[in-house]
């Protein structure tokens, strides 16, 4: 099975280098992240917690402590668990993929409007023990703040995963780590909201790269040379001949081009020019003669 994240170019070279990020919750794009409604009873008094955090534990059936979605009561707010994901921004980082490679709008959300790239990822690998796969519903959780105070176990992240149906299309996978399990980067300028949190990740857990219909020249360029000798293989992403769909054209199979020859097509033709012996001969045919080739590389 593959998991697989879509990315800016940027943020490509940075794993493709060995990092990638753990997010802070609250750094996300959505302002509800794991964030429920909590119910303070009757009595009990609002109190200071010091909870500690389970990140790899499964989900429970039923989730202990949850209330039905149509509790209400005028102790219900979201005030508490705004504190507990402000320690939660102060304890982990969490790694977003997703198991759907053919999204549209992943494509323009989050790999810069197809100018970017989709990695696949090996599930199997070690680095992504303890898959969380997000919860979408129709309601928002509401969860009994009695058990925040009297359980004395972690709480679970994976119980607290849980997102709109809105966003039911990212099919979303997470990885979680502590935040002592990673290490800091220097703040950027401009300085950031939260800091950038990242872990070592091993190239062999990476199995392929897909570039965007909109991928530059260049950074086709600048990614090929960081692959070209790895077992990471490449693919483009093209725009369909027919409905609103891409087809993945390959261009390097999962080995080094040393042992085993890309694939020169129209689209690829202009990452080979400079190679020696035949692979240099036919890219420079496909960008003489083919005028495909000439319109997709934006060549006169």
């Amino acid at each position: 099975m593959s998991l697989y994240k879509y990315v800016s170019i940027d943020n490509l070279v940075r794993i493709l280098d060995g990092e990638i990020r753990f997010t802070q919750p609250s750094a996300f794009n959505d302002p509800f992240e794991l964030l429920p409604e909590i119910n303070l009873p009757d009595g009990m008094p609002n109190q200071k917690l010091n909870i500690k955090f389970d990140v790899m534990a499964p989900a429970r059936i039923p989730m202990p402590y949850e209330l039905p979605h149509d509790f209400e009561s005028a102790t219900c707010n979201d005030e508490t668990a705004r504190n507990i994901r402000k320690d939660l921004d102060e304890s982990i980082g969490i790694l977003c993929l997703t198991q759907n490679p053919k999204s549209v709008l992943m494509w323009s959300h989050y790999a810069e409007e197809y100018s970017g790239a989709m990695i696949e990822f090996d599930s199997k690998h070690d680095f992504f023990e303890g898959e969380i796969e997000i919860d979408y519903r129709d309601h928002r959780p509401i969860k009994d703040f009695s058990f925040y105070v009297q359980s004395e176990e972690a709480v679970r992240i994976s119980e607290l995963c849980i997102k709109s149906k809105d966003w039911e299309y990212e099919q979303e996978v997470r990885i979680v780590r502590g935040l002592n399990n990673c290490h800091a980067k220097p703040k950027p300028k401009p300085k950031l909201k939260y800091p950038i949190y990242v872990m070592d990740i091993p190239l062999e857990c990476i199995k392929s790269v897909t570039f965007g219909e909109r991928t530059s020249i260049d950074k086709q360029k600048l990614i090929f040379n960081k692959v070209k000798e790895t077992n990471i293989g490449l693919w483009l992403s093209a725009i369909s001949n027919w409905g609103f769909n891409f087809r993945s054209e390959i261009i390097k199979f999962n080995k080094p081009i040393s042992e085993l020859n890309p694939v020169i097509s129209s689209r690829s033709a202009h990452l080979f020019l400079e190679s020696p012996g035949k692979l240099g001969e036919m890219a420079r045919w496909q960008l003489k003669n083919n005028k495909f080739s000439k319109l997709v590389n934006n060549i006169a």
